[in-house]
């Protein structure tokens, strides 16, 4: 058994029932602030621009970062996928803690370092302990569909 699936196995096993509703409440956040991007998609191109190792890129990262907030939160909401769902956004966040203090406006709502740092340490969190007891992950591990069509 190599490590990843050790991870796994322990982070099954030792997934206390409230963390569900944390789970949750990150992937409607992560939803939400993907929809903010898109309003703000011109913004969050000049922040990615300013990069001189991301400024051919960026459209390709905006749309990226877009996407994995409302996708990922989508699934880390649902509990489907949630280890990779979270993987996909870590590359986000660590991006967003090092843009956090960028004077766009972008960032500046509220003080976005402590929420940033928050959703960060969420997402390693899931990434280690999955979706949970009351997700879609789990129920489909508990309830495996069976085969339909016979044939003869």
């Amino acid at each position: 058994m190599n490590l990843l699936q050790r991870i796994e196995r322990w982070g099954d096993s030792h997934h206390p029932m409230w963390l569900d509703g944390i789970r949750v409440l990150l992937g409607m956040y992560l939803i939400w602030k993907g929809i903010s991007f898109v309003g703000n998609i011109n913004v969050l191109n000049s922040v990615i621009e300013r990069q001189p190792f991301l400024s051919v890129l960026s459209m390709w990262v905006a749309h990226y970062i877009v996407f994995a907030h409302i996708a990922g939160g989508l699934l880390i909401m649902l509990g489907l996928l949630t280890r990779y769902a979270a993987l996909a956004n870590l590359p986000v966040l660590i991006g967003a803690l090092l843009f956090v203090h960028e004077p766009t406006g972008l960032f500046l709502v509220h003080n976005e370092l402590p929420v940033t740092l928050i959703v960060f340490f969420l997402l390693i969190v899931f990434l280690v302990e999955g979706s949970g007891r009351f997700s879609i992950d789990e129920n489909m591990r508990r309830h495996p569909e069976k085969p339909t069509y016979h044939p003869h």
